[in-house]
């Protein structure tokens, strides 16, 4: 079939590529690094109960046959290596069917790693490496062209990732239709970047701006990813500009770096690099086999669709959902609603063998999440850090902390090494905590006087208990779970 393969697009697979092995390396770093605290043996919400409440159809893991701290960390790691290895482009030293199985691999494992990560792994952009990951098996093989089918199922994919957002955001919040909802957004959003306060405190003319840019690039904009070159590009090039600038103002995990990947297999670099972005001279002809496989996988994901199209035909069109347990074709969105005013749960311990008010309360540093006033936001994306993700939400509601936050209490009294390694600082470096309260707080960029005269960020203010002093209960090696 002469219409099967696009070669124009070799340079296109080749960044799409490594970008995605670039985002699969940060994923299985963050999984080894943070998983015992979070769902080990030992962790807040373990795999081992999980798995024994959840049957294998409704979350296939590897995990789901055996599970142990060891193997998790040996299958996390295996997935930094092979991830490592498509960085460097060994798929492109292998046949076709090597090369595609080299990335199912990393598909494989970190299925098995969603599946039993609940609560700490039910982010959208968890779903979408997974489906991007599944078409990326098929688009392997640099001694081929790039299938044009795979090609077009990416684009389908931004197109969902895009539309998705602009459709919940104008459903939802009225201040996305009113172009406000930038007055509060780089304030409020979950992890705000070294850049967040800059963008809050530009003139408010300019965020109704950004606001309008954003509508037209995520309800416009996508449709035109399947016209002909270069107009294509234009709208692929444009996308991804907007994801950088996301990037700049905030920490959103590997979302944005996702996106911009996706954008950039929809990118005919030709138009820029004229023959150096051509392909080798000596592609194969594609085999039979694989012809017929990237037909089959067509005609499974269009099949499969047809659920994130109602959804977002739907007026009650939902974000961030999958529709499978592989997650092959999911539904996306982000920031349906945005909070007017930043809560943050402020976490502290005291020595004191009967906790009062005046005790020496000594609060807990997070890596990413706002704490001291004084301390400015840091980057951390694409690298995603779970813990700090969930105590945002946790400001949102206690509703949204009920299955963790009670655990996570309890591994603090207990000075639990692995979760003490999941904060920048903890205040007790000798023995751990008799007691552990946490207090709810409203945070807000300071003005440019304050911050002239404090040197501050952030000005926060008291609003009221989170959980009431806490210690673990008498001869038991653990308190019994409080939820706030």
């Amino acid at each position: 079939m002469e219409w099967f393969t696009a070669d124009g697009y070799w340079l296109s697979r080749l960044v799409f590529q490594r970008v995605l092995a670039a985002v699969y390396l940060v994923a299985f770093l963050g999984a080894a690094a943070q998983f015992r605290a979070l769902i080990g043996e030992r962790g807040m919400l373990p795999v081992p109960a999980y798995v024994a409440r959840v049957p294998f159809r409704r979350a296939p893991s590897l995990f789901q046959l055996r599970y142990s701290d060891r193997l998790f960390a040996g299958c996390a790691w295996t997935g930094c290596a092979v991830s490592a290895a498509l960085l460097a482009g060994v798929d492109g030293w292998l046949p076709l069917g090597a090369a595609m199985a080299l990335w199912l691999v990393p598909w494989l494992l970190y299925q098995s790693v969603v599946n039993v990560g609940q609560t700490w792994y039910a982010f959208g952009w968890e779903s979408l490496l997974l489906e991007v990951g599944f078409l990326a098996v098929f688009l392997a093989g640099d001694d081929v062209g790039p299938p044009v089918l795979v090609l077009f199922l990416l684009r389908w994919v931004l197109f969902r990732v895009e539309f998705g957002a602009g459709l919940i955001k104008m459903r939802g919040d009225a201040c996305w239709r009113r172009l406000t909802c930038l007055y509060f957004h780089h304030e409020t959003q979950p992890m705000p970047g070294p850049l967040s306060w800059y963008f809050h405190r530009l003139p408010r003319p300019l965020h109704r701006v950004e606001a309008a840019a954003n509508h037209v690039t995520q309800l416009a904009v996508p449709f035109l990813l399947f016209t002909p070159q270069p107009v294509a590009t234009g709208a692929a090039c444009l996308m991804a500009a907007t994801q950088l600038w996301l990037v700049l103002s905030g920490n959103f995990s590997w979302l944005n770096w996702l996106t911009i990947a996706l954008a950039l297999s929809a990118v005919d670099f030709r138009l820029f690099l004229g023959d150096a972005a051509g392909p080798p001279a000596d592609l194969a002809a594609p085999p039979l086999w694989y012809e017929v496989l990237v037909v089959a996988v067509t005609a499974l994901v269009l099949g499969l669709s047809h659920r994130p199209v109602r959804n977002m035909l739907s007026r009650r069109q939902v974000m961030n959902t999958s529709f499978d347990p592989l997650h092959l074709v999911n539904a996306y969105g982000a920031f349906g609603s945005v909070s007017r005013v930043r809560q943050e749960v402020v976490i502290e311990g005291t020595a004191d063998a009967v906790p009062r008010v005046d005790s020496d309360w000594r609060e807990y540093g997070f890596k990413g999440k706002p704490g001291d006033p004084g301390r400015w936001p840091r980057q951390f994306a694409p690298y995603h850090l779970r813990l700090d993700w969930m105590m945002w939400f946790a400001g949102l509601s206690p509703a949204y902390a009920r299955s963790w936050f009670g655990p996570l209490v309890e591994r603090l009294l207990d000075g639990d090494r692995d979760t003490l390694r999941l904060l920048r600082h903890c205040p007790f470096p000798d023995a751990p905590p008799t007691h552990v309260r946490a207090t709810l707080y409203r945070y807000r960029f300071t003005t440019w006087a304050e911050l002239r005269a404090t040197g501050r960020c952030w000005e926060r203010t008291y609003v009221r208990e989170f959980l009431p002093p806490t210690a673990l209960a008498p001869n038991a090696p653990a308190a019994p779970r409080t939820d706030p």
